[in-house]
């Protein structure tokens, strides 16, 4: 198995502080990885009323309300 420089620099230097296996080295990378990315807050859209009402059956409608007529 080949690594790129950066994850296999990752990998020796957890090997070498920690004294793993390489499969080892790759998993405790791989659980940081899972653990980091969980750890942020989940998406919420804003919205902001923009006091206009759009109908949204019509795409091309939608558009120019929101970007104007000049954008077409």
């Amino acid at each position: 198995m080949e690594f790129d420089d950066d994850t296999a620099r990752a990998i020796a230097a957890l090997r070498r502080d920690r004294g793993l296996g390489v499969s080892e080295a790759v998993n405790e990378l791989i659980r940081r990885g899972l653990l980091a990315r969980s750890a942020r807050p989940p998406f919420r859209q804003r919205t902001a009323p923009l006091g206009v009402t759009i109908d949204v059956s019509s795409v091309a409608d939608a558009l120019e309300v929101l970007d104007g007529a000049a954008t077409r």
